[in-house]
């Protein structure tokens, strides 16, 4: 199989992951296999995942990572996807799969990008571009997840002007870029948001619905109550820095992405 962006480049599959798996219960066969693709000379190591049981093209959502990098809880949420009916691409922002396991080292990950919206933006673009070439894909009906970091580099992609249905930020990072103007956002945007999120603060919260509101953006914030940062991830427990779970949250905010992403992609 290959896949056309840019250049023509052969599918990277990575043996160990590559698999096809029968949902009977739903009807589905499921692919899901490593994809490569480019951001300049960046090596980018997507994870993509399909219900290969039907050749028309379907709808897509990109799911971007959190800081730790193109992890496993990105993967799922990919697959996730592909049982809501939809083709799922977990995106890769730093470049051949890395992945930080401490404090340190995601944030050295992250921070290159977080300091150079430029890069940021152009990077998220990448992978969007890589989306809509694949034959898979119906390039009318495509949306964007992501969390923490990831939320960011999804409303960035939307700020680009990118041809979106949907923006869904879980515990994402809201601030608009100081040296970018953005593109019109041509997507309806729903931020999902831990009112004791630290690294949010409410201010930032009322930035974001301004210039979502300036920009003339059909656009949601459900804020949930008692719910800190990273409150989607089942693996969050560092209440020093403000990084935990919480059950009753991440529930309802799928069932939140649920209802917007049935909405927007219909």
């Amino acid at each position: 199989m290959t896949r056309i962006f840019q250049t023509r480049l052969a599918e990277f599959v990575l043996p160990e992951i590559q698999s096809l798996r029968l949902f009977a219960e739903q009807g589905l066969f499921m692919h899901t296999s490593n994809y490569l693709y480019h951001h300049g000379e960046q090596e980018l190591h997507g994870f993509l995942a399909y219900d290969d049981s039907t050749d028309k093209p379907r709808p897509a959502v990109l799911v971007v990572h959190d800081w730790s990098g193109r992890n496993d809880f990105a993967c799922e949420k990919a697959q996730m996807l592909v049982e809501m009916g939809y083709l799922g691409f977990a995106v890769d922002m730093y470049g051949k799969g890395r992945l930080g396991a401490s404090t340190h080292e995601k944030n050295a990950l992250m921070e290159p990008l977080i300091n150079d919206r430029r890069m940021l933006r152009d990077r998220i673009r990448a992978a969007f571009d890589a989306l809509i070439a694949m034959s898979e894909v119906d390039i009318n009906r495509i949306a964007i997840i992501g969390f923490c970091f990831g939320g960011l580099c999804a409303l960035d992609l939307a700020r680009s002007g990118a041809e979106l249905k949907g923006v869904v930020s879980f515990h994402g990072l809201l601030n608009k870029p100081k040296e970018l103007a953005n593109d019109t956002i041509h997507a309806k945007v729903l931020a999902l948001h831990g009112y004791d999120d630290p690294m949010v603060q409410p201010e930032e919260v009322n930035e974001f619905c301004l210039e979502m509101t300036m920009a003339k953006v059909d656009w949601q914030v459900y804020v949930y109550g008692h719910t800190q940062h990273a409150f989607m991830n089942p693996h969050a427990h560092d209440t020093q820095l403000g990084t935990v779970y919480n059950a009753k949250a991440e529930r309802r905010a799928l069932q939140a992405m649920t209802n917007f992403l049935q909405e927007v992609l219909a």
